[in-house]
């Protein structure tokens, strides 16, 4: 769990698109936070997820992540603070060069004596402002009211930021971000310009092994078995069940309760293991369930058998209450049992 300490520091610069010649407007002194610091923690506190949690990299070494660099002095020397964000905003500038990129402001900032996870640390934020809402103004006036209208930043959603917490330094800080905008460029914010990769938490964990489970029931486990679609949901439920019934994740077990069969069990583990080589993962085989991490593949686990275009069948259950067969005419039917309609 986090909570945000005292904004200490806050300065705004505009970071146009590359690709567009927009350029940069850097700022040369400190922006007076004191009218905004409540809307500031209320937009932070709003945006940002602390289940998932990433950290700096580099392939050879972490002082050639920029990004990291400017961090780390500004962190050793906080007198550093306006000098290493422009220096940030400009690296930024060098890696907006998608045409969807939008141009907008740029807003650092540094707190002080934040907790994260029972710790008091420094963090450093950037946020970044791209969509602008309109807003109406009413103001009295001597005999009424009159009303305008105005462009401005939501503070009730986030475009894209991030949080770096003064913690595990050699290791790559800890970082938590937000990137609510459009997919087709959102990589360039947490691979281009941050160049950071997830933290192998309990979250991590469940999050990755649930996804490899769907791939596989989804994608892969009809090329090896010739399986209905009624098996394949009743795999996916069993899959979530056992993590939403469990504390512990313990991968034989896992495999003996939802797969019951050493073919399929051995279909799997090859998946698996080749699903991690290709993408650089290292699940272990045994770790902690993340609640949160389920919750959310949990809701990317379609358990729907669509017949025709005539019925949507959702299978929540016991498998057992549906079985599939012919008829004498040759069509193909579900039989289902149960005791309430509702």
């Amino acid at each position: 769990m986090m909570t945000l300490g005292e904004l200490n520091k806050f300065v705004i610069h505009f970071i146009g698109n590359k690709n567009n010649g927009d350029g940069v407007s850097l700022s040369d002194s400190l922006t007076d936070f004191k009218k905004i610091n409540d809307s500031l923690n209320h937009l932070i506190i709003n945006s940002f997820k602390f289940d998932e949690l990433f950290k700096f990299e580099f392939s050879t070494n972490l002082d050639l992540n920029p990004v990291y660099r400017f961090i780390e002095s500004t962190f050793d020397n906080p007198n550093n603070f306006i000098e290493q964000s422009k220096n940030i905003g400009r690296y930024l500038y060098d890696k907006s060069t998608h045409p969807q990129i939008k141009g907008g402001e740029l807003c650092i900032a540094y707190f002080e004596n934040c907790t994260l996870n029972n710790e008091i640390v420094d963090c450093i934020g950037f946020f970044k402002s791209e969509n602008k809402d309109t807003f109406l103004e009413v103001d009295k006036i001597h005999n009424g009211f009159e009303i305008d209208s105005k462009k401005g930043i939501n503070i009730n959603k986030l475009d894209k930021g991030c949080l770096i917490f003064n913690i595990q330094k050699e290791d790559g800080y800890v970082v938590s971000i937000v990137d609510n905008t459009n997919r087709l460029n959102a990589q360039y914010w947490k691979n281009d310009f941050l160049s950071i990769q997830s933290l192998k938490n309990d979250f991590h964990q469940t999050n990755q092994f649930l996804g490899i489970t769907k791939q596989f029931l989804t994608k892969h486990i009809q090329e090896d078995f010739e399986i209905s679609k009624a098996d394949q949901i009743d795999f996916l439920n069993r899959s979530v069940d056992y993590f939403k019934t469990h504390q512990s994740f313990d991968k034989k077990d896992f495999e003996e309760k939802v797969f019951r069969d050493d073919n399929l069990i051995e279909s799997f583990d090859n998946y698996n293991q080749s699903f991690q080589k290709e993408n650089d993962l290292d699940i272990s085989n045994t770790f902690e369930i993340s609640t949160q991490a389920v919750k959310k593949q949990a809701k990317a686990f379609k358990r729907v058998l669509k017949l025709d275009k005539n019925f949507h069948i959702y299978i929540h259950g016991n498998r057992d209450l549906i079985e599939k067969g012919i008829d004498e005419k040759g069509r193909k039917f579900y039989k289902i049992f149960y005791e309430d309609e509702n």
